[in-house]
């Protein structure tokens, strides 16, 4: 497993941007696909994004594609989500995680390792 640490949440307005990192220790990194899930209060736990162990292949949910980036530097070894043109719905808090495989997967089950989660708000 990896330990991993979020930062980069905050406060936002509508239309604006925000860069979420996601620092990891531990040696497996590189063998590794990285996903960023949400939890809005109230709701369940969803997929945002997620990248191979390569960086080559990257998912995203339907809310967020056209609007978030997912990228990865394993020199740092550290995975971002870059959010453009948020919206009130995006606000959630949002975890970082490490998966048991290398090629990227949606569900949360299939991933390991987690974060403690960095909040988002983004207000209207």
């Amino acid at each position: 497993q990896v330990q991993l640490v979020e930062s980069g949440g905050g406060l936002v307005q509508d239309g604006g941007s925000l860069t979420l990192s996601c620092a990891a220790s531990g040696r497996t990194f590189t063998s590794k696909a990285m996903g960023w899930f949400r939890q809005a209060p109230g709701k369940e736990r969803e997929f945002a994004a997620a990248l191979s162990a390569s960086g080559q292949i990257t998912y995203y949910a339907d809310s967020v594609r056209g609007r978030f980036t997912i990228s990865r530097d394993n020199a740092k070894n550290t995975v971002y989500l870059q959010m453009n043109s948020l919206k009130s719905e995006d606000t959630a808090v949002y975890y970082c995680a490490a998966s048991k495989f290398n090629r990227p997967r949606t569900d949360y089950s299939e991933y390991d390792s987690w974060g403690q989660g960095t909040q988002v708000t983004v207000s209207s």
